[in-house]
């Protein structure tokens, strides 16, 4: 994992990414964990280090996108379960609860996974970042009902507060082809 802190740009161009990834590796000692293009055309670059560098190189990212800019974020300390979910590699045998948070923006749904893995004792299951999703992003987690309504909650406040919360969902006891499916 890189250093304690990372940071996402989330762009409307491809060609403004390309050039905002640049800029971002420039401007700081950090490296390089995502850059891609995304669903409806747009492009994420995420970086990883000391949380100075970190924020050094979003804000150099997002002078280099200027305009194209959706959505940005710093996360100092990230939580441990952040990556393997964005790899898809977390382990789940079965589901407690299962919630649920959906956004409009891939660098909010982050931050709200983040903050549901650091509010209440629950497992991130998978954050899916707008791929064939047309551009949204959504993270699952399951966990003890309470634990995963108060993550779900604290998570769905951080996207509502830019305004781009599309739904959460919290299921008690849901049935196990749920997990077939997530997975």
């Amino acid at each position: 994992m890189p250093k304690n802190s990372i940071g996402l740009i989330e762009l409307s161009s491809i060609a403004a990414g390309f050039e905002a990834c640049d800029a971002m590796l420039k401007a700081a000692d950090v490296e390089l964990i995502l850059s891609r293009t995304i669903c409806s055309g747009k492009y994420m670059v995420m970086v990883g280090g000391d949380v100075a560098a970190v924020e050094s190189s979003v804000e150099a990212g997002g002078r280099a996108g200027d305009f194209s800019v959706i959505d940005t974020f710093v996360i100092p300390n990230v939580h441990e379960s952040i990556f393997p979910a964005i790899a898809g590699t977390s382990k789940v045998e079965m589901l407690e609860a299962l919630g649920i948070i959906e956004s409009f923006s891939v660098a909010s749904l982050i931050e709200a996974a983040d903050a549901a893995a650091k509010t209440a004792n629950v497992k991130l299951i998978e954050v899916r970042l707008a791929m064939a999703l047309g551009g949204k992003a959504f993270v699952t987690l399951t966990g003890p009902v309470a634990a995963v309504r108060s993550a779900v909650d604290a998570g769905a406040d951080v996207v509502a507060q830019k305004g781009l919360l599309v739904n959460k969902v919290v299921i008690p006891q849901p049935r196990s082809e749920l997990l077939n499916e997530m997975i």
